[in-house]
């Protein structure tokens, strides 16, 4: 069965072209134009991956991307006419899987989506596990591969398969310092580029989840200008 994309943009040309393009690699599309009827096909449609514009006519798309992952953990590619990092952290931080500058080339898009639905079925379907083990538990932090749980002093996480793979990845190194090179390619599967910052704003995220003090970690430290690690 064909994979269904929610493109959201209330620019109709983009949104009508990023549809040919998909269509054209056998993807069924929904389109929407403001955030509201977004949350409402994401709530009643089987979306395997949703395209969201930042700039929306009712919501901006960092808080629609904040209101998918509450209920949702497909992946999501942030559209955004702004270049500043922190514009493009900030959507990875709220659980954004990717982001796309404006303008785009269609076959870039495309290209992108293919890679973040091939991980998100890796992970959730045959994902590889780092170690031999099964559970790790951490000094309170305890994680279970083969039932894709975690907890934190026995209260759940609610964790985005990226965001657990991370979280499993460093604990199956734990005593080690891991780069954000090494992280990068385990994890997502690609070549690490330059100035990447996507590892940095989902090891931010993953300790908001986990209560953390960003200037004292108890869990996930970082070595500076090495990478990060969770302690024996």
């Amino acid at each position: 069965m064909a994979e269904m994309i929610l493109v959201v943009d209330d620019e109709t040309e983009i949104a009508e072209l990023v549809e040919v393009y998909l269509k054209n690699e056998g993807y069924l599309v929904k389109k929407a134009s403001c955030a509201a009827e977004a949350l409402h096909i994401a709530d009643t449609q089987p979306i395997a991956l949703a395209l969201l514009d930042v700039m929306l006519p009712d919501l901006d798309g960092f808080t629609l991307c904040r209101k998918i992952r509450e209920k949702h953990l497909f992946p999501l590619i942030m559209l955004t006419a702004k270049t500043e990092d922190v514009d493009k952290i900030t959507g990875l931080t709220l659980g954004a899987d990717d982001y796309i500058t404006k303008p785009f080339n269609p076959l870039e898009v495309v290209a992108r989506v293919k890679t973040q639905l091939r991980r998100y079925i890796r992970y959730n379907q045959t994902a590889p596990e780092p170690a031999p083990a099964a559970v790790y538990d951490c000094g309170g932090l305890y994680i279970d591969h083969e039932s894709h749980t975690c907890t934190l002093y026995g209260k759940p996480l609610s964790l985005t398969p990226l965001e657990f793979e991370i979280l499993w990845y460093l604990c199956s190194r734990k005593g080690h310092v891991v780069s954000s090179e090494e992280l990068f390619e385990a994890v997502w599967g690609e070549k690490y580029l330059d100035n990447n910052n996507t590892v940095m704003a989902h090891i931010a995220r993953l300790r908001e989840k986990m209560g953390e003090l960003p200037r004292k970690p108890k869990w996930i430290k970082t070595v500076w200008g090495v990478g990060y690690k969770i302690d024996e």
